[in-house]
């Protein structure tokens, strides 16, 4: 008899279905984890709530959780054993040799198969998930599952900051990140541990405003005050910024962020949304201003967030929802999340 399993299903936009799915049996170099906790992702509210995704696909792949079951040829990990979820790089194509591997030809996105599992399409929304043992990571001593769900996005935050090249004492530099949602403030914790002390964060929204001045923000503001970006390419505001990591995805912000930004400044765009943005190429070229984008984790990223979560120096309950929410209140928790009515990270315990 085929056992069963509760999963959120993509039954459209704007829809989800929690529906009966079988639960796949781990083959050769594969693990069953049960989830223990799953982050909802921007990406996920894209694919649900405006149409990116997938009919019958399940979401989530920011996850933790507990072998369940090894297969064949599965060596280091036993069941009950708490592990993370990475992505399924190749390891052999020509980024992934030189260091690059965010960019690996293997990778789910360019693959058009989205999701960290080993069946495409299938991820951490659900009760269990299978993945391919050598993407698992497993977690320190001492680090509980709620707290280890971060990894995933705070991988991503890092690896903005490596696109950034910052420079070492971080102190004086300028810096905005605009958005305060789950991801900007994951970007806030991690610049302020790093010895940050100037981050402005650019958020419309109260409750986030809030969330990143106790993140480690410096200064809370609503986009209207910013900074005027100065009408003329060959001018820059006394008030810009070194670096500004753009985390919304918002068109009018990545267009503002470049505007603001002092000569030799970089602009790191980490959200997802925008599919198409004016950038003001003269402005740019005068300035000699570098626009980059950060997608995905640096080589070492799962590893690297899951020491620096249980080193104990980031706000991690401003970082999470106090509740977890079950598969059933997932769809209100995207729409809250949309709004910005929900500050932090929420997890879903299937």
């Amino acid at each position: 008899m085929t056992r069963k399993m509760r999963a959120a299903v993509i039954a459209g936009p704007g829809r989800l279905e929690i529906d009966e799915v079988a639960v796949a049996a781990p083959g050769r170099g594969q693990v069953l984890v049960r989830v223990e906790y799953c982050g909802v992702c921007g990406t996920d509210l894209h694919n649900t709530l405006d149409g990116w995704g997938v009919i019958g696909a399940i979401g989530g792949h920011e996850w933790s959780g507990r072998i369940a079951a090894t297969g064949e040829e599965v060596t280091g990990l036993a069941e009950g054993e708490l592990v993370v979820g990475g992505p399924p790089w190749c390891g052999v194509c020509e980024w992934c040799r030189i260091g690059r591997s965010s960019l690996c030809v293997a990778d789910p996105i360019r693959t058009g198969t989205p999701g960290h599992s080993a069946i495409p399409n299938q991820g951490a929304f659900a009760e269990y998930l299978l993945a391919r043992a050598d993407t698992v990571h497993q977690v320190p001593e001492g680090l509980d599952a709620r707290t280890a769900a971060l990894s995933e996005p705070l991988a991503v935050a890092l690896h903005g900051l490596t696109a950034a090249a910052l420079p070492d004492p971080l102190a004086a530099t300028r810096i905005l990140v605009s958005g305060a949602g789950p991801l900007g403030l994951l970007v806030i914790a991690a610049l302020a541990q790093r010895g940050a002390e100037s981050v402005v964060v650019a958020e419309p929204t109260p409750p986030r405003r809030a969330t990143a001045l106790r993140a480690g923000a410096a200064t809370a503001l609503t986009p209207s005050e910013l900074p005027d970006v100065p009408a003329l390419p060959t001018q820059t505001s006394p008030d810009g910024f070194d670096v500004v990591f753009e985390t919304s995805g918002a068109a009018v912000a990545i267009s503002t962020g470049l505007g603001l930004l002092r000569p030799t400044g970089r602009l790191v765009l980490l959200g997802t949304g925008a599919m198409s943005v004016r950038l003001d190429a003269i402005r740019i070229l005068l300035n000699e201003l570098v626009v980059t984008g950060a997608y995905c984790y640096d080589d070492t990223g799962i590893d690297d967030a899951l020491t620096l979560l249980a080193s104990g120096r980031l706000p991690i309950e401003d970082l999470l929802t106090p509740d977890a929410v079950g598969l059933d209140g997932l769809l209100d928790a995207m729409n809250r999340l949309k709004i910005g009515e929900i500050p932090r990270k929420v997890l879903v315990r299937p």
